[in-house]
């Protein structure tokens, strides 16, 4: 069995990319909003060793499956022995699945629009050309410019925050 040693604080140092980072998550949970600089170490250090421990856990259970790579089952197995932590870490991946699902739904829908599009704008042309021609075909597609008698002088009015 492997075993961890652990470097002074000072070489190992493997934390997050800044302090602010772990000001706001504090802030988040109710500290306030400028926390003691202490505050922010302790917890920088406590979340960085959580968290080595858990990927030295999931490269363990990789390696005694006999992978280099670590997978989703390795951070479950890491994980098995805190239902809190495992319910999470399940909620994020299924998250992530559905977020994947909904991506693909919607860039095929848009391919199917955008393919649709396309063919009746073709058969638009074509049928512009059989009945008039290109000129035809420009003079349905100009619209009408609107002017300044066009404006609706209570919407502006509105707008402008002069009305009542």
């Amino acid at each position: 069995m492997q075993s961890v040693r652990r470097l002074p604080l000072a070489l190992s140092r493997p934390s997050f990319a800044d302090s602010k980072t772990v000001a706001q998550l504090l802030y988040a949970h109710g500290d306030v909003q400028n926390p003691l600089p202490e505050t922010v170490r302790v917890l920088d250090e406590i979340l960085t060793d959580f968290m080595q421990s858990i990927a030295f856990e999931a490269t363990r259970a990789a390696n005694y499956s006999g992978r280099q790579k670590i997978k989703y089952e390795d951070f479950e197995f890491a994980f098995r022995k805190n239902p809190a932590f495992l319910g999470k870490v399940q909620e994020v991946f299924e998250k992530q699945k559905e977020i994947k699902k909904a991506r693909e739904i919607l860039r095929d829908g848009e391919d199917e629009i955008m393919k649709d599009a396309a063919d009746e704008e073709k058969k638009r042309e074509k049928s512009d050309t059989r009945t008039g021609g290109a000129v035809g075909a420009a003079a349905s597609r100009v619209e009408e410019e609107l002017g300044e008698a066009d404006d609706d002088a209570e919407a502006e009015l509105d707008a402008l925050g002069k009305k009542r």
